[in-house]
């Protein structure tokens, strides 16, 4: 006859009956957050920087906007990545809080380059689900290194990505005052992302390691610019 008695949560069968719970919501929750940043429409808690159409692009330069929007968005929809995949693995709920911050941030940035993007008559890199996925796995790792790793990566991300956002600003036409408020909101955020993990204990990675990342990084923004 079974039991109807209410099980103690210091109980070992209780433990055991509560374990497949604890493991799977985690994975349903990376699930959630995957399908969202890659193929949802992205809503941003701050308005867009700049004013719209508030200049009339030649073809050429809404051609070349539109390819440097596309690059910000897929570095956005890694950095999401990044940010989850780190928050995955953290084992500090102190760290795990920062990450999730500045992916909320990295979210109104997604937004904000959806929106340029439309404005421009462009689309979205068709690649986004393969940088979301390498990504993840690569925050996974990173995650896995401990605290002052994890927040080193951060760190390293972010001040490659402001040397991005430096060369778009020199590169967008003068003209497109739109999408140069969004890059330069973004880049005094990724700043911020950036000295915020380093107060928090990030160390320096290896020199290979930041290498290696600015390989992957070109890769990714030469391939988006096209597709």
């Amino acid at each position: 006859m079974q039991s109807n008695a209410v099980l103690s949560p210091d109980s070992a069968l209780y433990n055991e009956r509560m374990e497949p719970d604890r493991l799977l919501d985690p994975l349903i929750g990376a699930l959630d957050r995957a399908l969202r940043a890659v193929f949802a429409p992205a809503r941003a808690e701050r308005p867009v920087p700049g004013v719209p159409g508030s200049a009339e692009l030649s073809e050429a330069n809404r051609r070349h906007s539109a390819a440097l929007m596309r690059i910000n968005h897929a570095g956005e929809v890694a950095a999401q990545a990044l940010y989850h995949g780190q928050a995955f693995a953290a084992r500090a709920g102190a760290t795990r809080d920062l990450l999730e911050k500045a992916a909320q941030e990295e979210t109104d940035h997604l937004a904000w380059c959806e929106t340029r993007l439309a404005e421009l008559g462009s689309r979205p890199s068709l690649l986004n689900p393969f940088w979301y996925a390498g990504s993840f796995a690569l925050g996974l790792v990173a995650g896995r290194l401990g605290e002052r790793a994890s927040l080193g990566f951060v760190a390293e991300t972010e001040r490659q990505v402001e040397g991005h956002l430096d060369s778009h600003l020199a590169s967008l036409p003068a003209c497109d005052t739109r999408s140069r408020a969004i890059v330069e909101a973004m880049r005094s955020d990724e700043i911020a992302h950036g000295e915020r993990a380093l107060a928090a204990g990030g160390e320096p990675l290896p020199a290979p390691v930041r290498t290696l990342m600015r390989y992957a990084s070109g890769v990714m923004t030469g391939t988006a610019y096209w597709i």
